[in-house]
Formats: C-alpha cells, sequence, structure tokens
C-alpha cells in the first residue's frame, strides 16, 4: 500500500473515530446536508443565465403572494421562487432564487473577506485557473467583484507523510482553491490533483464552466462558536468535525489565501456534516480580529445569500427539537413549493427552512473514501 495512503487512512480512521463516538449522543433526525443555498435577487433572470454558466437548471417555480411571504419568510412582499439544481444531483447542493417583489435592503453587499454576515458557497471545478481568469476580466469591466489567485494546499499533510520525495514522479496530492467576492455572490472554488472523492462533488459536461453542485458552505458569524453552534448536533443531529472551536490562522496557506489573511490573523473555527451525506457540509468562522459587522442586513428578504435549507422525514420532530433550544421557529406550512416546513433563525444568526421530504432520486454518499488518481 502506498505511504499517502496509509495517511490517508490514519487520518479518516481518527476522523471517524471522533465522529462515531459523537453520533452516539446525536438525535437520529435523518437531517441531509444542506440541501439549498437561497440568494435574494430583484433581476432574477440575469440569476438565472449567470448560473447557468456553472451548470444549474430551474427544476421548479413557484409564487408567494405578499401574504402568503409575510407569514413564513417575514417580509411584505411578493415573491417569485426558481428551483435549480446541477446535473442530476438532487439530494444537496441546490440553488433556491428569491426574487423580492420590494426586497428589505441590499444585504450585505459587496464586502471585505470575514466581513460578520458574509455567507460563501463552495464548488468543485475541472478549471480552477479558467474562472479566475474571467473574473479578473469582469473586475477589469469594474464590475464588483474581488478574485484572488488560487494557490496549492496539502490541507490533510499527505505529502509530509510520504517516505518518497515528492517529484516529477511521485506527484504531489492536494487541491488548488481560491475565492471570488462579490456583490451578488461568493463563490469558493476547489480543483483537486492526485484524488477524488465520490459524492463530494460532481462536474459534467452540462457545464460550461466545469463546475459541480455546491458541495459545502461558509459562514462568517460571531459570537461563543462553541455555544451559538450546538444546535446543529442537538436539535438537528449533525456531526461536529471536532468536540470544539479550533483555532485556524495564517500558517495554513489554502484559508491564508481565500479568506486574505494578514500576518499574524487567526479566527476560530468549526465544522458540521450530516450523516445522511458526506457532501453539505457546514463550515463556521469567527474573526479574532477586527472585521466590518454586517449581520443586521443578513435578514430573510434582503439581497444576496440569506437563507439555507435542510430536509428531513421527521419534521416534527426537528421541530420540537429546535423549539428545546430555546429557538422560536415559525409554525409548521408549506411553502411556495407546497412543501410541508418551517423556518427559523439559528442563535449564530442563521436562517434556516427545515423541509419535509422522504427522498432523493440521487443516493447521497455517507462514508467518505479517497481515491487515487494518476494525474
Amino acid at each position: 500500500m502506498k505511504n499517502w495512503h496509509k495517511y490517508l487512512i490514519l487520518s479518516i480512521l481518527f476522523l471517524n473515530t471522533f465522529a462515531t463516538k459523537a453520533q452516539n449522543n446525536l438525535p437520529d433526525t435523518g437531517i441531509s446536508g444542506v440541501y439549498e443555498v437561497m440568494t435574494g435577487t430583484k433581476d432574477a433572470q440575469f440569476l438565472l443565465s449567470y448560473f447557468r454558466e456553472f451548470g444549474f437548471r430551474v427544476v421548479d417555480s413557484a409564487y408567494f403572494s405578499e401574504k402568503e411571504a409575510l407569514v413564513l419568510y417575514g417580509v411584505n412582499s411578493k415573491l417569485k421562487s426558481y428551483r435549480l439544481q446541477n446535473g442530476e444531483i438532487d439530494s444537496h447542493g441546490l440553488l433556491r432564487i428569491l426574487q423580492w417583489d420590494k426586497p428589505l435592503g441590499n444585504g450585505v453587499g459587496y464586502a471585505q473577506p470575514e466581513t460578520v454576515g458574509q455567507r460563501m458557497s463552495v464548488m468543485l471545478t475541472n478549471d480552477v485557473i479558467r474562472l479566475v481568469d474571467i473574473y479578473k476580466l469582469e473586475r477589469e469591466r469594474e464590475q464588483k467583484w474581488l478574485p484572488f489567485e488560487p494557490i496549492f494546499d496539502d490541507p490533510l499533510g499527505v505529502n509530509k507523510g510520504s517516505t518518497k520525495p515528492i517529484d516529477f514522479f511521485n506527484r504531489p496530492i492536494g487541491v488548488r482553491e481560491t475565492c471570488v467576492y462579490g456583490e451578488i455572490f461568493n463563490h469558493v472554488f476547489f480543483q483537486r490533483y492526485g484524488y477524488t472523492i465520490e459524492g463530494y462533488g460532481t462536474v459534467g459536461s452540462h457545464s460550461p464552466l466545469q463546475t459541480s453542485e455546491f458541495t459545502h458552505h461558509d459562514f462568517m458569524i460571531k459570537g461563543d462558536l462553541n455555544q451559538v453552534t450546538k444546535y446543529y448536533s442537538e436539535a438537528l443531529g449533525m456531526k461536529p468535525e471536532q468536540a470544539e472551536a479550533v483555532i485556524d490562522g495564517d500558517w495554513q496557506k489554502g484559508p491564508k489565501r481565500v479568506f486574505n489573511m494578514p500576518d499574524g490573523y487567526t479566527h476560530w473555527y468549526r465544522g458540521f456534516v450530516s450523516p445522511n451525506n458526506i457532501c453539505g457540509k457546514l463550515k463556521f468562522f469567527v474573526s479574532r480580529g477586527v472585521v466590518p459587522d454586517r449581520s443586521e442586513n443578513q435578514r430573510i428578504g434582503e439581497l444576496g445569500i440569506t437563507l439555507h435549507s435542510f430536509y428531513t422525514p421527521k419534521l416534527e420532530m426537528v421541530y420540537d427539537l429546535i423549539i428545546k433550544q430555546g429557538i422560536k421557529p415559525t409554525p409548521m406550512m408549506t411553502n411556495e413549493f407546497k412543501e410541508k416546513c418551517f423556518v427559523f433563525v439559528g442563535t449564530d444568526g442563521v436562517a434556516w427552512q427545515i423541509i419535509e421530504k422522504k427522498e432523493s432520486k440521487h443516493q447521497p454518499i455517507k462514508k467518505l473514501e479517497f481515491k487515487k488518481l494518476q494525474n
């Protein structure tokens, strides 16, 4: 067995051991990975064209009256919603475009990295360099995009564990990643080298920009990270990556580039993943430095990313567990797609819609497995 493979197996065994212990204390909610990211807009047609280039297509659309939108979303505005998915992946990583007739505000908008209230959605790509070149061109056209040069990183330290020198024949394994901050959306893109993970990002020929569904989601929040995120495990049944939040910082090449960290900068980090899907993961960050705070613009009904969803076959169970956390959800009702659901804002300031859904056509992968590639 190759040494890199041994190292990966040891890393996975460690993570799985912790996850198994943690999972034993979790409620069995049947919760999905993040099902949808929802973004508010005044111009749905532009966003439909924009995300078509990433491989997303409309699979459903629906209307809500002002009265209906006010009851579920707290927004006194007519709503036209479009649900989009990338290829055939319907178990996670979808997009819902919310076109508000009377939006509440402009949202967090174009902002510097790690602004409190920011939301970022992550895609796998086959060509990260091409994407950055495109956004550089848009920036030259004075469009509000802030792209960063992609950087290669080995987040699991696989190459350091190799007994053979990393060279032309024993090529490095890792990812090249970048972030593009924008007024209408914040993207993170990553490209794999030397390995693949089935079920964690699927790039199809239908995608002009060679990008996948959303694989995971980043949230810039504030407060005691352990306290404000505990409901993800205690009420939603999600597995924490570690028992408590950890400190990440500028010594990590990938995060340093993606978050534009100055020397000496650190933040608190905590991640969660569904026991029912390795994809649709959550990543939370709390700055240990001084950053802008636009969390007051993170309201449902504002423009930009303001809402996400999960689905579960045990909606009533999750509803009761959320109430036990001291969180006040809306009454259970149907959303614009006639799905039974409820909405709440968590203790971390993140807004969620929990949808009752028994299953998806695409079967999600539950076990994380690495497969080496000769590239």
